[in-house]
């Protein structure tokens, strides 16, 4: 006997130990995604994802160095954000075609800070957005994204992509500084049009024809091996017209000509580990890591914000159906640019041309991100003194075909037949971003979504007309959707503004079939509602309301009970048969 109570003590012991396990193993596989598809990897998908990293890797490198000049950085700080971010999304990614890097809007909101503060700023807001991005995945916080409208995304995506575009006008006319906004990039175009060079804008509008061709080439993956030559160079042609510019201002810098203003220096070697800067040196001020923070201002909370949105955007795009857990992705993200910072990188999130380009090559897992960050960092160990001879007209060019096709004018038609007054928040969003700058044309249109999500929930949809049922007139009225407290004193208005504008004392229903919760604020007006009534001799029935809702109105005044009624259909409730039990049972 003894020994059975051991065993019988022991065997609860044995199944919550046994839970554990399970639950640490559904833990770890959920938060280190490789644990779950490295064990059953195999050489034929080594190949695909050596092909797809290749292929990546080859427009990583230009982009990256693209993007680090729009951000106003040496180029090597994109190199070194986008090898960062292949490597610990490897380990930490739930989406196989995801690349996380360098990205133009990542770029453009750390712009106007670096030119303000210096590099150690971009590197600073890398960590401080990874920071919160992982706090947030920790959080399970990626809920908040949905409160970021498709028309706000859209409205913000265009506008960056005019501001990006026409920020690079200038280097691909081979006109010298820097513009500070979209309209100051026209005017300084405008301006300087006789400083325009010749050889540069001939590079550059060259090089724009030639990346509209590679792309537009009618190459097939699984075709004929000139179909698959012509696709693949259609995936590599930033890759192509880069080496083009590459080879041509060699030979004629080696011959003493300089028709074109070249990248120059690129540091050499590997990136560098160091802790990120907490404090930031400009001039003769140094700024702590609370003044650097306040220095910052609304790009501490829109840098990860955006990050964070183009992510999550870019997985569900390229999911296929499955699921995405947004804070998963939300928790590799932010890991990505906090490890990012200790090299020296500025912010990273996915990439969308790059991970178009990974599914295209046929990715099979994160794998192909771990080839495209070896060529990037052999990249930065053996060619950056080939790099210094790259024409920044070529980069002008493809950063200003890259924005060419992120820039999507049909939103406007499509939210025009949809739903007219998505308008609004889109409409404000790109020309506050063109107008007053991208972070702040960010928040003003998530301010007009959010007034105008609480002026619906305010003003939910009500149905209210006259029905004559059985010789008996009634107020019918039926809300749309669940009632909160904005709505609650609405409700009541309307009803009674309907009432009053007639002599008769006809009964009111209000019917619950969509109203799925109320709050206090609701019971409390609805209660006043019925005083109203019986104070004009009308009856009011609440109808067909769901057993949630109604509890929280008799819990609010038990005397209610009396008002609720269920059945198929009005005719039922005031047929000549029930209805002087109804209006009995509400009269008391």
């Amino acid at each position: 006997m003894p020994y059975e109570r051991s065993i019988g003590e022991a065997t609860p012991l044995l199944r919550r130990s046994a839970s554990s396990r399970i639950d640490l193993k559904r833990f770890l596989l959920r938060r280190i995604p490789i644990l779950a598809w490295l064990p059953v990897y195999s050489w034929s998908k080594l190949l695909q994802d050596t092909l797809a990293g290749l292929t990546v890797g080859l427009t990583a490198i230009p982009q990256g160095i693209a993007y680090a000049i729009v951000a106003g950085l040496p180029p090597q700080y994109g190199l070194y954000s986008g090898i960062m971010g292949c490597f610990i999304y490897l380990v930490f990614g739930s989406c196989k075609d995801i690349t996380v890097g360098p990205t133009a809007i990542m770029a453009l909101l750390s712009q106007h800070h670096v030119m303000r503060l210096g590099e150690d700023i971009a590197v600073f807001v890398c960590f401080l957005s990874g920071c919160i991005i992982l706090l947030m995945g920790l959080l399970h916080l990626g809920f908040l994204v949905e409160f970021v409208s498709m028309p706000v995304i859209s409205g913000f995506s265009n506008a960056a992509a005019l501001i990006i575009a026409t920020s690079q006008l200038g280097t691909l006319f081979g006109l010298s500084g820097r513009s500070d906004s979209f309209i100051d990039a026209i005017v300084k175009v405008v301006d300087h049009v006789n400083e325009i060079t010749l050889w540069d804008t001939v590079l550059g509008v060259s090089s724009m024809i030639v990346l509209v061709c590679l792309k537009n080439l009618p190459g097939k993956k699984t075709g004929t091996p000139f179909q698959k030559f012509l696709w693949l160079s259609s995936l590599a042609r930033n890759a192509i017209v880069v080496i083009i510019g590459i080879i041509l201002s060699y030979s004629l810098y080696s011959s003493g000509i300089k028709p074109f203003k070249i990248t120059g220096n690129i540091t050499e070697g590997l990136p560098p580990f160091g802790p990120p800067p907490f404090s930031i040196v400009t001039g003769n001020h140094t700024y702590n890591f609370l003044e650097t923070v306040n220095e910052l201002g609304s790009t501490a909370v829109s840098v990860p914000l955006v990050a964070i949105l183009e992510s999550i955007a870019i997985a569900k795009a390229f999911a296929k159906g499955k699921t995405v857990d947004a804070n998963q992705e939300m928790f590799a993200l932010g890991l990505c640019n906090i490890f990012g910072s200790l090299v020296r990188s500025m912010p990273a999130t996915g990439s969308f041309t790059r991970t178009a380009v990974n599914n295209a090559s046929g990715v099979k897992t994160p794998m192909g991100g771990v080839i495209t960050g070896c060529l990037v960092l052999l990249a930065c160990g053996l060619l950056t003194s080939t790099f210094e001879f790259i024409p920044k007209a070529t980069l002008a060019a493809v950063i200003i075909v890259a924005m060419y096709y992120m820039f999507d004018l049909s939103i406007f038609g499509m939210i025009w037949r949809t739903k007219k007054i998505d308008l609004i928040p889109l409409t404000v969003t790109f020309l506050s971003c063109l107008a007053i700058g991208s972070e702040y044309g960010l928040i003003a249109g998530i301010v007009v979504n959010l007034i105008l999500l609480l002026y619906f929930t305010a003003r939910p949809g009500l149905l209210i007309e006259e029905r004559v049922v059985d010789g008996l007139t009634i107020l019918f009225v039926s809300p749309k959707q669940s009632l909160s407290y904005p709505a609650a004193e609405y409700l009541r208005e309307c009803v009674m503004s309907w009432c009053s504008t007639r002599s008769e004392t006809i009964p009111v229903i209000v019917e619950g079939r969509h109203v799925h919760r109320i709050d206090a604020t609701v019971a409390k007006n609805l209660a006043l509602l019925l005083m109203d009534l019986e104070a004009r001799n009308q009856k009011l029935v609440f109808w067909n309301w769901c057993e949630d809702a109604r509890r929280t109105l008799i819990s609010y005044d038990s005397s209610l009970t009396m008002s609720f009624k269920t059945s198929g259909s009005v005719t039922q409730i005031f047929s000549s048969r029930t209805a002087p039990p109804v209006l009995r049972a509400s009269r008391e």
